[in-house]
């Protein structure tokens, strides 16, 4: 493929900043250092770790990460008020993302000055930035709604006072890629220019990459699109887009994009959509027979690239939509070497079940060979009893008891929450044996009322392979217990050769 960017694109990533805007979003400094490093892990150039006349908080987090040695360039959004940079000046921060309205309407409404008074404002910004050491990367809000010759004198005048770098920020999600690829180039012949786009309209990827290949050099962007209302340019959609559809080596290791994803879902606790692209959790999952029947022959026919690139692996479940290709390959996993008749006499039954609303795990698919099969297995862990204690002020704590092998263990473990605990105590139980951990736990309430029957599907793995189970009932612990025990058996069943 043709290169169409300049030799070197930067990523600048604010999910520690405009991803925390992100409504109910809030960071502790550790947790941000812990992102933080990830980030730089991951290949980012700049991190825009907060905002540092935000809060103490803010503060904490940004000296920190400034302290952690990651070898990246530590940056913190100030408007063009003294105070702001010299917070950041306190905190350590490498340079400032000194943000000054551009458009009329911000100038107007928000301000309440003029044109000029905010020229002069960035200025000695600016100015007052450079002299305390600062880079300055001075950006223009709103500027898809401003007036482009307006925009263009700030910038050049920001950069005869001392400003490194521009950008070009598309506040609220108006600015179109054909508009991107006008506005950009005579503001990066400035000075180096980047693009900052929000994605309310869905065309923040677009035009990001418009910008770029317009002679943008930067992307701001954010871990999994986190961001005021809906969200800003997802780092890992960025540089899978250049990486895979433009041929052009971004020099992120995008292997660590999932892991990265993953953890800053979990920190925030903004749960990632299931098809979002990259890192949903169907991105890379297969029920359909023709497209299962296809990915297990050639996995192009029906991917557009790798799992493994960004860091995960490929699954394909089982349900009413699954041909008999696909759980042939599920039960060959397992062990399972049905006949041609009894494989249909499965497929079918895996049909039926997916026809009643639910899920295919692994424990079932399991449960039906063993039945169409006549095997009869001994499962080698059986729950003998487990308690929980939880409640205001109180530690929540699990105690199991399991024959492990046809050995009695007891253990006992905390948790976050009494769920969280018994699934700890069990696996405790079995460290001996193996070490399994929870990739995925899922709930579903299936009847309505206080004494619905509640449905836990969760996915273990050893380290070697993965099984989905699923438990049922009235008490969500009882029913992740069952979930959980009901996986292990399968992780640690031994196959057995002769099973027909």
């Amino acid at each position: 493929m043709i290169a169409l960017f300049g030799d070197k694109l930067r990523f600048f990533d604010t999910t520690l900043r405009d991803g925390e805007q992100t409504p109910g979003v809030s960071l502790t400094p550790d947790q941000k250092c812990t992102i933080a490093t990830a980030l730089a892990a991951v290949g980012v150039d700049v991190i825009e770790a907060g905002s540092a006349a935000a809060s103490p908080g803010d503060r904490a987090a940004i000296r920190q990460i400034a302290e952690a040695g990651l070898g990246v360039e530590v940056c913190t959004f100030v408007r063009a008020m003294t105070g702001d940079i010299d917070a950041a000046v306190e905190c350590g921060a490498d340079s400032v993302h000194l943000v000054v309205p551009v458009s009329d309407l911000h100038i107007q409404k928000k301000l309440r000055k003029d044109r000029a008074a905010v020229a002069a404002m960035a200025d000695r910004a600016v100015e007052y930035a450079k002299e305390r050491g600062l880079i300055v990367e001075l950006s223009g809000e709103d500027a898809s709604r401003a007036d482009q010759a307006f925009l263009a004198e700030v910038f050049s005048s920001g950069v005869a006072h001392g400003a490194d770098r521009l950008c070009f920020c598309d506040t609220v999600g108006l600015m179109t890629p054909e508009r991107a690829a006008l506005a950009v180039p005579p503001l990066a012949a400035i000075a180096p220019l980047s693009i900052h786009c929000h994605d309310d309209l869905g065309f923040g990827l677009a035009t990001t990459i418009a910008a770029l290949k317009a002679g943008a050099s930067c992307a701001h962007v954010t871990v999994n699109g986190l961001g005021e209302r809906a969200g800003n340019t997802p780092l890992e959609e960025v540089v899978m887009a250049l990486e895979r559809l433009y041929g052009y080596d971004t020099g992120i290791r995008t292997e660590r994009l999932y892991p990265l994803s993953v953890l800053v879902s979990r920190l925030t606790g903004v749960p990632l959509p299931a098809q979002k692209p990259i890192v949903g959790e169907l991105a890379f999952t297969h029920e359909s027979g023709i497209h299962a029947d296809g990915i297990l022959k050639d996995p192009s026919t029906y991917e557009p690239l790798s799992p493994e690139t960004v860091g995960r692996t490929r699954r394909i479940i089982l349900g009413k939509h699954s041909g008999s290709a696909s759980v042939q390959a599920a039960l060959q996993e397992s062990g399972y070497r049905p006949t041609p008749a009894q494989l249909q006499e499965i497929v079918e039954r895996v049909k039926h079940l997916g026809d009643q609303g639910h899920r295919v795990t692994d424990g079932d698919l399991a449960a039906i060979a063993d039945a169409v099969l006549e095997v009869s297995t001994e499962p080698v862990l059986v729950l003998k009893q487990f308690t929980v204690v939880s409640g205001s002020g109180v530690l929540p704590t699990a105690s199991v008891t399991l024959l492990v092998n046809g050995t009695e263990v007891t253990n006992a473990a905390t948790g976050t929450g009494p769920v969280d605990a018994a699934i700890e105590a069990l696996r405790r139980s079995v460290a001996d044996v193996a070490a399994i951990s929870l990739q995925e736990y899922h709930v579903d309430a299936i009847t309505g009322g206080t004494d619905a029957l509640v449905e836990v599907t969760t996915t273990l793995s050893n380290g070697e392979m993965t099984r989905t189970s699923r438990g049922a009932e009235t008490d969500i612990i009882a029913a992740s217990v069952e979930a959980v025990v009901q996986g292990m058996n399968r992780l640690l069943g031994r196959r057995d050769e002769d099973r027909r």
